[in-house]
């Protein structure tokens, strides 16, 4: 579900059941707490950094969609 058809659903739901909702995500805030908030790396210029084309050179890696496309073939087809 996403974000929005969440929202509708508990909009759609009488009064007492929006405040047992509301009342249940307390519940969850407290027994968890909040989320952890993600670092955010140190804004770079993307061109420089060394991965950027380090593959680029490899014959077996021209179509990188055939490459995946083997891998997947070689590993989850038994």
């Amino acid at each position: 579900m996403t974000h929005e058809q969440i929202f509708r659903e508990i909009l759609s739901l009488p009064l007492e059941g929006q405040r047992q909702v509301e009342r249940f995500v307390t519940f969850l805030r407290q027994s968890y707490g909040s989320a952890p908030r993600v670092a955010q790396p140190p804004s770079s210029d993307w061109q420089t950094e060394g991965f950027l084309g380090m593959w680029r050179d490899r014959v077996d890696m021209q179509d990188s969609y055939a490459w995946v496309r083997k891998q997947r073939e070689s590993e989850w087809v038994k």
